[in-house]
């Protein structure tokens, strides 16, 4: 559906019409025979036609075209009346630029934000319907923390409140040291398991060097035998060199 003509200012173009629906073009596209429709209301023409509405010529939805630039400027220069003109607002703008206008349009009609409210209300009025509207949240006038969302709630028991929330905490306590306690135990076992793993390495280094040792013991020996064999024999040879 196209934009309603009352809404616009002054002339409109018959070209700028759509063929369907006969309002403003809306988002606008434009058959092989010049014709311009709505989007939505060719897309809907075509669902049970296969031909042009104005002069029954054969069209596709693939032979549809964006309209020509010309008469593009010229559909987004029109004037018009914002939607929320009922309401009181007097802005008029370009068709171009209307759509950023309603929505920041301080008269558009919008929904409480508050959960369980059906009021629809003026954007500017939006402040002051939150500060008095039944469902807004706040807390328990006797002071016990309990949000209240809605007017049944003002009736709620404190102490049970409470007690409910104290419950929670404990709970929460509960499961906050048992995490921690899975975690100090996790983090023990694999620091113990770190700590096996380093002393079997440094028992298999500490039999590695008594291995060394040994053979290093047993090479002095052999060497301390050689050498008292080699002083045995200087020894022999002196007393033969004195006997000769």
């Amino acid at each position: 559906m196209g934009y309603d003509i009352e809404r616009f200012v002054g002339y409109v173009n018959e070209g700028l019409l759509c063929s369907i629906c006969r309002d403003v073009l809306e988002d606008p596209l434009q058959a092989p025979c010049e014709h311009a429709f709505c989007t939505a209301c060719i897309h809907g023409w075509l669902v049970h036609h296969s031909n042009c509405p104005e002069d029954r010529q054969v069209i596709d939805v693939s032979l549809l075209r964006p309209l020509y630039r010309y008469m593009k400027n010229d559909l987004n220069r029109l004037q018009l009346h914002c939607r929320n003109r009922e309401y009181g607002c007097e802005m008029v703008c370009s068709l171009e630029s209307i759509d950023r206008h309603e929505r920041e349009c301080e008269y558009s009609q919008i929904p409480c934000s508050n959960a369980g409210c059906t009021v629809q209300i003026e954007r500017r009025n939006l402040d002051g319907h939150l500060a008095v509207c039944e469902y807004r949240s706040r807390e328990c006038p006797n002071g016990c923390g309990y949000t209240i969302l809605s007017a049944e709630d003002t009736q709620h028991n404190c102490v049970a409140e409470l007690r409910t929330e104290l419950e929670l905490l404990r709970s929460e306590m509960i499961c906050r040291v048992e995490e921690a306690k899975h975690e100090m135990e996790s983090r023990l076992d694999s620091q113990r398991r770190h700590m096996v793993q380093k002393e079997s390495i440094l028992q298999n280094e500490i039999e590695e060097l008594k291995s060394q040792i040994s053979r290093l013991m047993s090479d002095v020996r052999s060497l301390m035998a050689a050498e008292r064999q080699h002083r045995q024999e200087l020894e022999q040879a002196e007393l033969e060199k004195r006997e000769l």
